[in-house]
């Protein structure tokens, strides 16, 4: 859990904790893209009312998706602190983000008679905010509790011990994913390709991250990952 202070040697330490300003700078970008593209192309939700209620949807899933996945992540922590709800506040999993946004708007689009899909305008402003707040995770060293396990070969993240930096890991597949995302066309196949690949590697990725692996092995990003990667496969080929 968050909390340490040991943050990356590179950030100054004159300067305030980055994981807030850069969290900031994702959701303030990502938006502005977001407009810039439905300016640029013809939004595919043909009214602004029904793009609002989306947009809401998406907005009140993605907050409580991505806190019921905290408190999965570790039960025996959740459960010691039921009483403790400064703590239960204090973090939030992109995962469970953008599943619970995912699953809030398409039980919008099911009351608003939607049948079409409506999210490929969100997927390169979701990749742009997910590549500026990992620089904020980056920074935050072994503070931000989303680095990886010991290596030899590691970067010292705040504790003097050489660790995976999976937050550029991270950056490094997202910038390699974007050009695939940006030669899809057909509608709807963006928005399942990005969620597919991005499952994946956090699928992978949660294995070299320091943390508890209740799930028949898995953690509880893992298990949301294929249980999400299943929703991407069926509405794929529906």
């Amino acid at each position: 859990m968050p909390g340490t202070m040991a943050l990356h040697p590179w950030w100054p330490s004159t300067l305030p904790h980055p994981h807030l300003p850069f969290e900031l700078l994702a959701y303030t970008a990502g938006f502005q893209l977001f407009l810039w593209q439905r300016r640029r192309r013809r939004d595919s939700v043909d009214s602004a009312e029904n793009r609002g209620w989306l947009t809401v949807a998406a907005l009140c899933g993605a907050a409580i998706g991505a806190k019921v996945l905290f408190w999965l992540e570790d039960p025996t922590w959740t459960a010691a602190h039921l009483t403790d709800l400064p703590a239960l506040m204090t973090g939030k999993t992109v995962v469970g983000g953008f599943l619970g946004g995912w699953s809030a708007v398409e039980l919008a689009k099911s009351r608003l008679h939607i049948a079409h899909s409506t999210g490929d305008v969100l997927v390169l402003p979701m990749v742009l905010g997910l590549i500026l707040g990992r620089l904020g995770c980056f920074f935050s060293g072994v503070d931000d509790a989303t680095h990886g396990t010991p290596v030899p070969w590691g970067m010292d993240l705040g504790d003097g011990i050489p660790r995976h930096p999976t937050a550029l890991y991270e950056i490094v597949f997202l910038l390699g994913l974007t050009p695939f995302l940006n030669a899809t066309q057909r509608d709807g196949r963006k928005f399942l390709m990005f969620m597919a690949a991005y499952l994946a590697f956090r699928l992978v990725a949660e294995s070299i991250k320091i943390q508890p692996f209740p799930y028949f092995g898995l953690s509880g990003i893992q298990a949301a990952c294929i249980l999400g990667l299943g929703a991407v496969i069926w509405r794929w080929n529906k």
